[in-house]
C-alpha cells in the first residue's frame, strides 16, 4: 500500500480486514505520523506456552509501527520494507495490553530508522526495539 493521505492510510490499516498479521495479533494504531507512531496490542492471544508475552509478538508490534512510520515518511508512490530489527526484552507481561511508541531516528531518501519503546499497562518498559526500513519507489 502506498501512502497518499496519512489519515486515509491510518483508517485503511485499522480496517484492513482479516488475513493481515497486525489484525490477527490485535494491533490497534492510535496515532501515526512520519515522526511518531503509537499502537497497542493485547497480551492475551500473543503469549508463549508459559503464559508470558511472546518476544516475537513484541517484534511484530515494533515492526508494524516502524513500518507505518517509514511508509508515511517515504510519501506517495513509495513503499517501505523492513530490512533489520533488533529487540531487547526487559520484563515479561502476562495480561492487559502493551503499548508501543515508534520514534524516527533517521529519515533519509532510501532508509528510515525508528526506535520503538514498548511498555505494559503500568508504564514499565517491556521491550526496546530498533527497526530500519528500506524506502523504494512503488512499481
Amino acid at each position: 500500500m502506498t501512502v497518499t493521505d496519512p489519515e486515509e492510510f491510518l483508517s485503511a490499516l485499522n480496517g484492513a480486514g482479516e488475513g493481515h498479521l497486525h489484525e490477527r495479533m490485535g494491533i490497534e494504531i492510535l496515532e501515526a505520523s512520519p515522526e511518531r507512531v503509537v499502537g497497542r496490542m493485547p497480551v492475551e492471544g500473543n503469549t508463549q506456552p508459559y503464559g508470558l508475552l511472546h518476544g516475537g509478538a513484541s517484534c511484530v508490534l515494533a515492526e508494524t509501527l516502524g513500518s507505518i512510520g517509514a511508509a508515511l515518511h517515504a510519501g506517495p508512490g513509495r513503499i517501505a520494507m523492513g530490512i533489520e530489527i533488533s529487540a531487547a526484552h526487559h520484563r515479561s507481561a502476562t495480561s492487559g495490553h502493551i503499548t508501543a511508541v515508534a520514534t524516527l531516528v533517521h529519515g533519509g531518501r532510501t532508509l528510515a530508522t525508528y526506535d520503538i519503546e514498548i511498555t505494559d499497562d503500568r508504564g514499565r518498559r517491556v521491550c526496546t526495539s530498533r527497526l530500519t526500513c528500506m524506502l523504494r519507489d512503488a512499481e
